[in-house]
Order: C-alpha cells, then sequence, then structure tokens
C-alpha cells in the first residue's frame, strides 16, 4: 500500500472541509422542512369553505323544489288512479271490456246489483269485467309513497265483503229499449199492454184488448174508471199488463200481479224456495236493515252476535230466507198467523187484487213479501240456529234475562253483554228455562201412546209435573191434549179413567 506524506494528508482534510462546508451549505437548501400543514394553503380551505356555503345555500331550493314536484306527482297520479264511481283512490281495481275503464271492484258490483247493464262511465255497450294487475301495481307504489292516501279498514273490510280479490264478473246483457213515445198519447187515458196488439212479439193476444187513444179517442179506456178490464198494473214497473197472459204472474201474498216481461228477476213473483228477498243480498244489507234491529227490540249486542256468526258461517239472508220458509210450511197453520197480522198489505204502489179463498195454499211471493217473511221469522230462526250449537261458551253460557225480549233495558250494553233476551215465544216456556217447550212435551205424550193398548210409559214423558192415570182412553187423551196446548196456563191433565 503506498503511504501518504503528512502534507498531503493534511491538504486532504482541509480540501474536504471546504468541501463540507460548502456541501452543507447546498444541502441546506435542498433538505429545507416544509411549513406547518395549518398555514399550506390557507386560501384555497377558504375557498372551499365559500364553495360549500354557496352550494348549501343553491341546494336548498333545490330541495323544495323537488318536494313540490314529488308531491304534485304523487297528486296527479292519485287523480288519474280515481275510481270512476266513488271518486276515491281505487281499491281491488277491475276493468271493464272493452271500453277499459277502470273502477273498484266492489263498487262494480253494486253497479251489476243495481241493474247496470253497461259500463258505468261511458254506458257502452260491455261484457267483461276483470281485475287488473297492473292498475294494482300502481295504486301499491303510490301507497308506499303516501300512505296517507290509502282507505280505512272500515272501508276496506266493507268492499272486501262485496268483491272478491281476483274475481271476474260479467255484465247483464241489456234489456230492450224503450219505444218511442208517443207524443199523440193521452195520459188521462190507458195505453194498450204488451199482448193487446195483434202482431206483438209474445205469442199471446188479449182477448178484451185495450183500444189506444191515438187510434179510438171514443172507444180508449179512461184512467178514472180503474184499471181495464182483463188488466191489470204491474207491482214491480206499474205498466199495464194482461191478467190471464202466459208470463203474468201474482203474489199470493199481497195480491198484486207482475207482468214478466219489462224487467227479468223482478217483475215476476216466483215460488217461494225460488224469490230473492228484495234488497237482501248479503249479510251487509242485514247490517244496514234498521228493521233487522227492530225484530230483536234494538238489542245491538245480540244482533252483533247473529251478524259475527253469519259472516263467520257465510250464511246468506237468502239461505235464512228458505229456512224461514221450509219451517213455516211445517208449520199447521202455515202462513196463515202471517197473513192475519196484515203484513202484506200496501207493498207496492199499484192496486192489490183481491184474496178469494183466505185459506188457499201460498205458492209464489214477490220480492217485497219474501223481505217480510225474511224479517218476520229471522228471530226465531236464530233461536233455533243458538240451541245447534256453534258459540262460544262465554255467550251460549249467559243466563235468561227474566223479562225475556220484553226487557226494557235490552239498549244497555253492560245489561245487553251481561244477559241473554232471544227467549223462544213457544208456549209453557218460561224465559230461564233451558227444557223442552210444552210443544215438545205433548209431541212426546202423544207418542207414549202405543195403539190398540192402554199402556202409557212414564219414561218416554218428559215433564214430571204432568199427572196422569195408566189406563186412559185414548180419544178423550186426544182432547185433553188439545186443550193442553190451547191453554198455555195449564199445567196438569186430567184424564178420567176407562
Amino acid at each position: 500500500m503506498e503511504e501518504v506524506h503528512p502534507s498531503q494528508r493534511a491538504y486532504t482534510l482541509s480540501d474536504a472541509g471546504s468541501s463540507l462546508a460548502h456541501g452543507g451549505q447546498a444541502s441546506t437548501s435542498t433538505l429545507k422542512r416544509p411549513p406547518s400543514p395549518s398555514f399550506e394553503g390557507l386560501d384555497d380551505e377558504i375557498s372551499r369553505k365559500r364553495f360549500r356555503q354557496d352550494s348549501s345555500e343553491d341546494t336548498e331550493p333545490n330541495q323544495i323544489a323537488s318536494a313540490l314536484k314529488f308531491d304534485a306527482l304523487v297528486g296527479d297520479l292519485a287523480q288519474e288512479l280515481q275510481c270512476g264511481c266513488c271518486a276515491e283512490l281505487v281499491y281491488r281495481p277491475v276493468v271493464v271490456s272493452p271500453c277499459q275503464h277502470f273502477f273498484c271492484g266492489s263498487c262494480c258490483v253494486l253497479w251489476i246489483k243495481n241493474g247496470g247493464t253497461n259500463c258505468p262511465a261511458c254506458r257502452g255497450v260491455s261484457s267483461y269485467v276483470t281485475p287488473s294487475r297492473p292498475l294494482q301495481t300502481m295504486v301499491d307504489v303510490l301507497l308506499r309513497a303516501e300512505p296517507s292516501r290509502n282507505r280505512t279498514e272500515r272501508e276496506r273490510t266493507q268492499a272486501d265483503e262485496i268483491y272478491k280479490a281476483g274475481s271476474s264478473m260479467r255484465l247483464p246483457t241489456p234489456r230492450e229499449a224503450s219505444p218511442e213515445p208517443n207524443l199523440n198519447q193521452n195520459s188521462d187515458y190507458a195505453r194498450p199492454c204488451p199482448h193487446c196488439a195483434p202482431d206483438n212479439p209474445h205469442g199471446w193476444r188479449c182477448p178484451q184488448p185495450v183500444i189506444d187513444f191515438s187510434v179510438d179517442p171514443e172507444q180508449a179506456w179512461h184512467l178514472d174508471d180503474g184499471a181495464p178490464l182483463g188488466h191489470a198494473y204491474c207491482g214491480n214497473c206499474e205498466m199495464l199488463l194482461a191478467l190471464g197472459a202466459p208470463v203474468t204472474t201474482k203474489c199470493d201474498f199481497c195480491q198484486v200481479s207482475f207482468c214478466g216481461i219489462n224487467i227479468q228477476g223482478r217483475c215476476i213473483a216466483a215460488t217461494l224456495v225460488a224469490q230473492h228477498p228484495q234488497n237482501m243480498s248479503d249479510v251487509g244489507d242485514l247490517i244496514q236493515s234498521s228493521e233487522v234491529y227492530e225484530c230483536f227490540g234494538n238489542n245491538t249486542v245480540e244482533v252483533d252476535i247473529m251478524l259475527d256468526h253469519l259472516t263467520s258461517r257465510e250464511i246468506t239472508p237468502r239461505q235464512i230466507y228458505r229456512e224461514v220458509v221450509q219451517h213455516i210450511q211445517s208449520q199447521p197453520n202455515g202462513f196463515q198467523p202471517l197473513i192475519e197480522l196484515d203484513l202484506f198489505v200496501d207493498m207496492h204502489n199499484v192496486a192489490a187484487g183481491i184474496d178469494e179463498d183466505p185459506n188457499a195454499p201460498r205458492n209464489r211471493t214477490c220480492r217485497h213479501c219474501a223481505t217480510k217473511i225474511l224479517l218476520w221469522g229471522l228471530k226465531e230462526w236464530w233461536i233455533r240456529k243458538r240451541h245447534e250449537g256453534g258459540l262460544d261458551d262465554v255467550i251460549a253460557k249467559r243466563p235468561d234475562c227474566e223479562e225475556g225480549s220484553s226487557c226494557s233495558r235490552q239498549k244497555d250494553l253492560a245489561h245487553a253483554k251481561q244477559y241473554n233476551h232471544l227467549i223462544s215465544s213457544l208456549p209453557n216456556r218460561s224465559p230461564q228455562s233451558s227444557g223442552p217447550s210444552s210443544e215438545d212435551s205433548l209431541n212426546a205424550v202423544e207418542r207414549s201412546i202405543v195403539p190398540g193398548s192402554n199402556m202409557h210409559h212414564r219414561a218416554d214423558y218428559p215433564d214430571p209435573d204432568v199427572r196422569y192415570r195408566g189406563d186412559v182412553d185414548p180419544t178423550v187423551m186426544s182432547t185433553d191434549l188439545q186443550d193442553v196446548g190451547n191453554n198455555p196456563t195449564a199445567d196438569r191433565v186430567d184424564v178420567p179413567p176407562t
């Protein structure tokens, strides 16, 4: 290794020191520490704050404008989705074909029940009514955005009772158009009935046709003389009809005739079981009828119990009517008690005929008389249904009120909920008794009599308070039984020995 002279080593160190001195100055200028971040870009931070402040001031009007546009959109959409019948937001929408107008399902059902035969909006000829899933989807989206526009729970429940969601309907065929008005017709004279013309389309002509006033004023029939011979007025459409026409029917209760031509299903006195009670199509009609509450002495508790039972069992007023008719027909006197009560007087706006035989069987009825029969037997029908069971124990095991159905506190809800006021009106039945009625006891006594024998089995007789003797003449026994049935206060049968 080459040896370095001391003088050279000194020079080298001095040069290195000078170089280090110059290099240290250069490094200081290059590696200078940056300023604090809190002071760096101060002008930019102020600018950003001012920008955010200005942006927020610009955003508030934009948000208000957006909210106003949203409310306007919701309002316009709700306006477009209004039902054409009830003018409310459509519920369970259905579409009428072919015009494509839409309505609430319940509104369309009521329209058809009230005699509608075309579209409720445009009155165009229509045939089918089908549910609309696209409309239902739009309604659901609208209600999610604006729940306050939804119907009340009570309205939705009533609508669901009328229309079953998803079901299709068919509009009835429209009836024939009314004939052109006769401007020469005098309102003081009777117009010919549909069977008076010789070339009428019904295939039968009146033997005593009514002369038209415009044809022969002198032979025309004046209305002051009543109905023309062989004619009457329809109880439904009030048009003149021929009594002898094959389509003419007569109600055996109100004695009013019906033409069977103008309005199908209404201008007719149908058979008892086939008839529809007027304005009694479903349970909702019973709820709206004040006469139903009058049948129960305005005891709303008992009526609500019955209505809940009908709803749960899906029992219609027409089913009740049929059972009431069958029960009345099974009674010995049939409909005679109802006739004697004058329930069927002045049922229509036209003059009634004459009941030539009050004891004649009653086979036909009009819609109004069918409603009277239903209301007359509704309470007793419900009493019979209650004996069949099916009610909650809290309701079925309520004690009977001492005053029964004549209790003056039936309108008191607390008293009506605590006591039962539906007491059968059969004779020899005390208000608090739940055992067999006197009518059942009499039937049991009659069954205990063995034909051709003097033996009477006490075990077959349900009432231990009735005294009798073992050897009895069946003829005398039958007479005494009739006396007991006619005397509600009788509590014993005295039968002379043979």
